[in-house]
């Protein structure tokens, strides 16, 4: 079994306190979601795991090994990024694009492989965009990018995904689609954490949560441990409505 863990972690952006000694975990097995209102940290906690943006101190930690002290390809391997907004700077087809989360494992100037281009091709098949594959990636809407980004994700077959928000600009369904596929990807034994907006979604499919405010954390554990009424009113200042279909409970906010 894998772990990552993140130990008391500090960002500063401009002499901005962003994060404020944040210690948790990740488990290969596991869905974390990873929720808080606008500006509580989320994104940078992300990016901090990642290596993307410098920490004032702490340290991520892969199986008791710091993590930055491991050479980048092997980096790769663990870690897979599937980053906010779908960003998209080559005009590359979708296919070319995917393919791209196989090169942790490509030796240098090595074609594609059998083996990997199956790789590729379950995970435009696991996201529903073979039939964009021979599109230019910059042509595609944002949610179709996003699903594009999950699939390059997918397809490093990495220790642990991390996703920011990957169901923004997604309609319902295919919202549904990408949950049912990172809850999959955990149960099959992958880390996954993701940051999450819609506290139905956190709820119905995360194994735990946690919750940050203002850069420090505020609650970890089951949805139904954070996710309470009192906690809702403190850290989002709303009041919500809660139901349940006999398996799944839903959140509904009613009030601000």
């Amino acid at each position: 079994m894998s772990h990552l863990s993140v130990n008391n972690i500090s960002l500063q952006i401009n002499d901005i306190t962003i994060l404020q000694d944040i210690s948790t975990s990740l488990n290969s097995g596991e869905l974390v979601g990873l929720i808080g209102p606008n500006g509580a940290g989320k994104s940078s906690l992300l990016k901090a795991i990642l290596g993307l943006v410098h920490i004032e101190h702490g340290s991520v930690n892969y199986n008791d090994q710091n993590i930055n002290l491991l050479p980048l390809k092997e980096r790769a391997k663990i870690l897979s990024y599937s980053a906010q907004g779908a960003p998209v700077h080559w005009p590359l087809t979708v296919e070319n694009i995917v393919t791209l989360g196989r090169l942790p494992h490509m030796h240098p100037w090595r074609t594609l492989s059998v083996g990997d281009a199956a790789i590729v091709q379950a995970a435009l098949n696991e996201t529903d965009t073979m039939h964009l594959k021979d599109r230019s990636v910059m042509t595609l809407s944002g949610g179709e990018r996003a699903r594009v980004l999950l699939a390059r994700a997918l397809a490093t077959q990495s220790k642990f995904l991390l996703a920011d928000e990957p169901t923004a600009s997604l309609d319902p369904a295919h919202q549904l689609q990408i949950m049912n596929i990172l809850k999959a990807q955990a149960q099959s034994g992958k880390g996954v954490c993701l940051v999450l907006h819609d506290l139905s979604l956190a709820s119905r499919y995360c194994d735990r949560l946690i919750l940050l405010h203002e850069g420090h954390l505020v609650a970890e554990g089951a949805p139904e441990q954070v996710l309470t009424d009192d906690r809702l009113a403190e850290v989002f200042a709303i009041k919500v409505s809660r139901w349940s279909d006999g398996n799944n409970c839903f959140i509904m906010p009613i009030e601000k």
